[in-house]
């Protein structure tokens, strides 16, 4: 505890152990999920300098794509309602011997 001015100051803060956890998703997509990905990689393609490209410069369209997908699916971009995504993620597997 530290005295500050009078006031009394109680650090609590825990750094939280991490697990490296690996995650495989088996998903499903619309072909109107799959056009709105390649439009977006295709806009994405005029601005080579945008942080989306970070770690991607050696990957295939058809790859961008459907990382893109993935993405919006598992963050939740095409869920309107509660438990949407999961009509899309059809297995997960996961491992922590990573």
């Amino acid at each position: 505890m530290n005295n500050l001015n009078g006031i009394t100051i109680a650090n609590y803060l825990h750094a939280m152990d991490t697990q490296k956890v690996r995650t495989c998703f088996t998903i499903t997509f619309t072909d109107e999920q799959y056009d709105r990905a390649k439009g977006y990689v295709d806009d994405m393609k005029r601005h080579p300098n945008r942080i989306f490209w970070q770690g991607k410069q050696d990957k295939t369209d058809q790859e961008l794509i459907i990382e893109q997908i993935a993405h919006r699916i598992l963050s939740g971009f095409y869920n309107n309602e509660p438990f949407v995504a999961g009509k899309h993620i059809m297995r997960m597997d996961s491992s922590t011997n990573v």
